[in-house]
């Protein structure tokens, strides 16, 4: 969880905010508040506070080796992995589309700014496994980053390492 370089026998992949796909989401909410329609049953909207976020995946055999995050500011962070192949001109993300664990780190307002970022380890290290699995069959993964209690976009870098499979 530090935010040093990845040595050279790994893969670091930088998770990327996905802006044409944020925006169809809340062009979605807008639609259903305009027309005064509700969401489709189990239909998961984005809230204002999200943003969808892709990772692309070079190689498919992948170890999960750790993640690389920095936060610039307090706030708190979750990441949410979503298992759907992404057709949003076709389908709605549904609430059954979202994986456990999520993972969470975060900054206290009152931390001094020198203070370490906070996370649930056991969720992150379980998570970043997940993803290396959904890895073996996807070339790109979807995720939710909700950014609360003051964190921004701006202020945050966001990667997981993996190690190639021999």
């Amino acid at each position: 969880m530090e935010n040093t370089t990845a040595p050279s026998n790994t893969l670091e992949l930088v998770f990327k905010e996905d802006t044409a796909l944020t925006e169809m989401m809340r062009l979605r909410v807008s639609s259903l508040q305009r027309s005064g329609q509700k969401r489709q049953d189990g239909e998961r909207l984005l809230l204002p506070h999200e943003a969808v976020y892709r990772l692309d995946f070079p190689t498919q055999e992948l170890h999960f080796s750790r993640w690389y995050f920095s936060l610039s500011a307090y706030g708190r962070v979750t990441i949410t992995g979503i298992s759907q192949h992404w057709t949003p001109d076709l389908t709605h993300l549904m609430t059954r589309q979202l994986l456990e664990p999520i993972g969470t780190f975060w900054r206290n307002a009152n931390d001094p700014e020198e203070t370490p970022l906070k996370w649930l380890e056991a969720d992150m290290q379980e998570f970043g496994e997940r993803i290396a699995e959904l890895a073996k069959v996807r070339k790109v993964m979807y995720f939710l980053f909700a950014f609360k209690d003051g964190a921004e976009a701006v202020n945050l870098n966001c990667s997981v390492e993996f190690t190639p499979e021999e």
